[in-house]
C-alpha cells in the first residue's frame, strides 16, 4: 500500500471512512480530496486530518456530482477502500453491526431503503437468491432462512439485529454463530446499499479520471466485489476485447495499463493481530499507461 501510494501529488480517498488511508496519502506527500457517502464519517475524517492539505466532497464515489469532482482535482491516485468503517460497525444505532438490539439499517448514506424494508416485504425467492449470490450460502439452507424471514415477519416486523440472528439461528441450526451473522449481514448490507451494482458502474469512470502513469487501488471485503474488480482490471490490460471470432479487430487496440498486483494482497498475520476485521481484505492495483 505504501509502495503504491509513493510518489503521489494528488490523490483521492473516495471511501474516506476516519480519514485513516487519507492520512497516509498525506504522509506520502499528496495532497489529498476525502469522498465518503456517510455524511458521519466524512466528519470524523474532517476532525481528524483538518482542512489544511484536504479537500472533503460528500456523496458515492460513483454518483455523478462526485466523479465530476474527483475529474477536476486529476488525481494520480484512487484509492476505494469498500469496507465499512470501524466508526460505522462500533455505533450501534447505525443498524451495520449483530450486537442484540442494533436497529435493521445499514445505510451508509441515511437515505433509501433499509435492511429492515428489505427483510419485511421481498418475497422468500428474492430473499433466498441474495444469500446464494452475496452470502455463498447453500440453496437449500438459503430458503430455509427465507422461510424462517416470511414466518417470523407475518407475526411481526423485523426491527432490531435480534429478529435477523433469530430467523439464522432457526434456519441455520443452533450451532450457527458470529461468522454466519457476519456474511448473512453483510450480504443483507450489499443491497440496501447497491454497493456491488455502484462499484462495476464507477470502476470505468474512475479510471478515466486519473492523469496519465496514475493508479487506482481498491481494498474489497467480499468475493463479489474481488471479482468485479479482478475481471475489470484484467480487461483494461488486454489489447484487445474483441469478441474472438470477430475477423478484423475494431476495438481500441491496446491496453490501457497494466496490472500492478499478480494476486489479490492479503494482509499479513501482524496486520491482522492488530485489526482483526482485515483478515478478509484483498487488495489489487492498475497503474494506466502514460499515453493513456
Amino acid at each position: 500500500m505504501r509502495a503504491w501510494a509513493a510518489g503521489s501529488q494528488r490523490a483521492v480517498d473516495a471511501t474516506a471512512g476516519g480519514g485513516g488511508h487519507a492520512a497516509l496519502l498525506c504522509a506520502a506527500g499528496a495532497a489529498v480530496l476525502a469522498v465518503d457517502r456517510d455524511p458521519e464519517a466524512i466528519a470524523a475524517a474532517r476532525a481528524a486530518l483538518g482542512d489544511g492539505a484536504v479537500r472533503y466532497s460528500t456523496g458515492p464515489f460513483g454518483s455523478a456530482k462526485v466523479l465530476g469532482t474527483i475529474q477536476t482535482f486529476r488525481p494520480d491516485r484512487i484509492l476505494l477502500d469498500l469496507g465499512v468503517s470501524s466508526h460505522q460497525l462500533d455505533a450501534p444505532e447505525r443498524g451495520f453491526t449483530f450486537r442484540p438490539g442494533a436497529p435493521l439499517d445499514m445505510r451508509m448514506g441515511g437515505e433509501g431503503v433499509t435492511a429492515a424494508d428489505v427483510l419485511n416485504t421481498w418475497p422468500l425467492e428474492r430473499l433466498a437468491a441474495c444469500f446464494v449470490e452475496l452470502a455463498d450460502e447453500r440453496p437449500a439452507a438459503a430458503r430455509r432462512l427465507g422461510r424462517a424471514i416470511v414466518r417470523r415477519r407475518g407475526r411481526g416486523p423485523f426491527a432490531t439485529s435480534d429478529d435477523f440472528v433469530n430467523a439464522i439461528r432457526e434456519a441455520l441450526g443452533p450451532r450457527s454463530g458470529p461468522a454466519d451473522f457476519a456474511r448473512l449481514f453483510q450480504a443483507v448490507r450489499l443491497i440496501v446499499n447497491q454497493e456491488l451494482e455502484q462499484l462495476e458502474l464507477a470502476l470505468p469512470a474512475l479510471r478515466a479520471a486519473l492523469v496519465p502513469g496514475g493508479r487506482l487501488g481498491v481494498i474489497s471485503y467480499h468475493s463479489g466485489e474481488d471479482r468485479i474488480v479482478k475481471h475489470a482490471f484484467r480487461e483494461w490490460a488486454r489489447d484487445c476485447v474483441c469478441p474472438p471470432r470477430q475477423p478484423v479487430c475494431t476495438c481500441r487496440g491496446r491496453p490501457l495499463g497494466r496490472v500492478l498486483t499478480k494476486k489479490a494482497v492479503r494482509p499479513g498475520a501482524g496486520e491482522v493481530a492488530a485489526n482483526p476485521r482485515a483478515r478478509s481484505a484483498r487488495f489489487r492495483a492498475f497503474q494506466l499507461s502514460d499515453g493513456a
